[in-house]
């Protein structure tokens, strides 16, 4: 037991070596894209399935709430949440428009939109980022292995270099908390 737990942690911690190899470039690109955002107002909406479903609301939660300081809250919003809200458009349009009918009725110009998905395949997550692409807003993707076709949706994608979902969801909350700490000293650099 103690071998496999051990390899897990190697495992986990070659993965976001691999990272800062080959994607520290793509993680400032979306922290600049996140405080541009926020400093015109705008706010970062989020959304995923599943554990990816948990990581857009964790890191809406770091940007609304405080990640490291005491502070005003930032806006951000997980599109995971309203359960009425999921099950209508589920049940009247398809679960493919969960995100995407979410993403026309709140998002504003200045918004920047986050989709997240291990593999890349999930299709409501590529059709949020496509209404937002529709709306002019700027997209991010979040996802692993070869992105699926989302990563090819997005002006920016990120792919986890792993194919193991549980991976690639500990790198996902990795760059988030990396993007909020950045955030929070950029916009309130004279709060402790």
């Amino acid at each position: 037991m103690r071998d496999k737990i051990r390899d897990i942690f190697l495992e986990s911690i070659q993965v976001k070596e691999e990272i800062l190899r080959s994607s520290l470039g793509q993680i400032v690109e979306i922290t600049e894209l996140a405080i541009d955002c926020l400093k015109r107002g705008g706010k970062v909406i989020l959304f995923g399935n599943g554990g990816s479903a948990s990581d857009s609301q964790h890191i809406a939660a770091e940007l609304v709430g405080r990640f490291k300081k005491d502070r005003a809250g930032l806006p951000a919003i997980a599109l995971t949440t309203n359960t009425s809200i999921l099950t209508a458009v589920a049940n009247d349009y398809g679960y493919e428009f969960v995100f995407a009918k979410q993403v026309e009725a709140l998002a504003g110009k200045n918004d920047l939109v986050i989709g997240i998905s291990t593999s890349g395949k999930a299709k409501n997550v590529a059709c949020g980022i496509k209404q937002a692409k529709k709306m002019g807003l700027k997209t991010i993707a979040l996802s692993g292995g070869d992105g699926g076709d989302l990563a090819k949706l997005a002006d920016v994608s990120l792919l986890v270099p792993s194919n193991v979902t549980a991976r690639i969801q500990e790198a996902h909350i990795t760059i988030g908390h990396a993007v909020c700490e950045i955030i929070e000293q950029t916009l309130f650099q004279e709060q402790k």
